[in-house]
């Protein structure tokens, strides 16, 4: 799986809490099916450019 996140990025947003290491994993794998689903409606609208309204 690519990384689709930034481990620096993600600590710098939850500043002042601890992110346990198994946190990227599971948030790189949401981000994921968030990107597959977009995907996915631009297609079924008969589009090659994912939009924002596809999320």
């Amino acid at each position: 799986m690519a990384d689709l996140i930034v481990q620096s990025a993600v600590k710098d947003q939850l500043e002042g809490q601890n992110v346990a290491s198994n946190f990227y994993d599971a948030l790189d794998e949401e981000v994921a099916a968030v990107l597959d689903n977009a995907a996915r409606r631009a297609e079924e609208n008969d589009r090659k450019t994912v939009q924002a309204r596809d999320l």
